[in-house]
């Protein structure tokens, strides 16, 4: 039986939320359940943007920080690494201003880069993936709750899409968006293949409306916890009051197999008819999955222009 931690939280002062963390976590007994001595540990937030100041639509740093702080407790050599939509992990960390939080702790920020990885999955037998995330010895996703003009919410499974390194993400929404079955399946192998340890789902502040990036902030006063990011996602829609079948992700995973009825998952904090929302808001209008291939072609230069160019000038302007 998968077990779901949820409690209620409603602060990000770090010692509250460190609290907050302990509790989370206690029912597998803390950090060193998944985390042992010496193991290198990729700490996967959603860094979608940098474009975004005080839209609460990246994992907040005070998350990361806590985190990693407790790998670092139990032996662990924590690092992080995603793959933005535009830009690099670094620089949408440095311009959110995280930066000097993170190196307080003396945490790594790595850029992904791609390999070509062998699945089990019947659709998709080969996946382009993070060479950092697949050959670390644990990862823990850490995503945001959060409404998405695509996907209706983007949640656990979706945030490991950000371990397709680069701008092979736009590439995959032309391939497999034209068939949102197929795009969903596609990101649920993608984090099959991942197999997060953990999965921490900041819940504290969403993000609600026309997400990922284009909605509002939304208290929530949540924290989950669970080693089945499935089971974690199928959770989460219930305390937004969403049906799990409008939602092509966990759609995907109930027709794999791979998400536990509700009945079936155990909870050992609070259930989640307990933290339940009755009016979150999910997009006015969904846009296709497909982005077409002008579309495509426009965002790999936006982003090969931010990373290359517009990063290193703020960089070397800044000194």
């Amino acid at each position: 039986m998968s077990s779901v931690s949820l409690i209620y939280a409603d602060s990000y002062e770090q010692p509250k939320l460190r609290a907050s963390l302990d509790t989370l976590l206690e029912p597998w007994g803390g950090m060193g359940a998944f985390v042992k001595k010496g193991d290198r540990v990729l700490l996967k937030p959603n860094l979608l943007t940098a474009g975004r100041p005080g839209k609460e639509c990246i994992t907040r740093p005070e998350i990361v920080y806590c985190v990693a702080q407790l790998v670092q407790e139990v032996g662990g050599k924590p690092f992080l690494g995603d793959s933005p939509a535009f830009g690099s992990a670094k620089g949408v960390i440095e311009s959110n201003g995280y930066l000097p939080m993170l190196e307080s702790i003396n945490l790594p920020i790595v850029e992904f880069h791609g390999h070509r990885y062998q699945t089990v999955s019947d659709s998709f037998n080969h996946l382009r993936l993070s060479k950092e995330a697949m050959e670390a010895d644990v990862v823990i996703n850490l995503p945001k709750i959060k409404s998405h003009v695509q996907l209706t919410l983007t949640m656990g499974v979706k945030n490991l899409f950000g371990c397709v390194p680069g701008k092979m993400k736009a590439w995959w929404h032309m391939e497999a968006g034209k068939d949102e079955r197929r795009f969903a399946e596609m990101l649920v192998e993608t984090a099959r293949a991942i197999a997060p340890a953990l999965t921490i789902v900041d819940g504290i502040i969403g993000h609600e409306g026309n997400g990922p990036s284009g909605g509002e902030p939304r208290e929530l006063h949540l924290l989950g916890a669970a080693e089945d990011v499935f089971a974690l996602d199928r959770s989460l829609v219930e305390i937004l009051n969403v049906a799990p079948e409008v939602i092509p992700t966990v759609a995907a995973s109930q027709r794999l197999g791979l998400c536990p009825e509700l009945m079936d998952i155990h909870f050992p904090h609070q259930q989640p008819l307990e933290l339940q929302v009755k009016d979150w808001k999910l997009p006015h209008n969904l846009l296709p999955i497909d982005f077409g291939m002008p579309r495509v072609i426009k965002s790999t230069f936006k982003h090969l222009y931010i990373r290359l160019i517009k990063e290193p000038i703020r960089a070397y302007a800044g000194r």
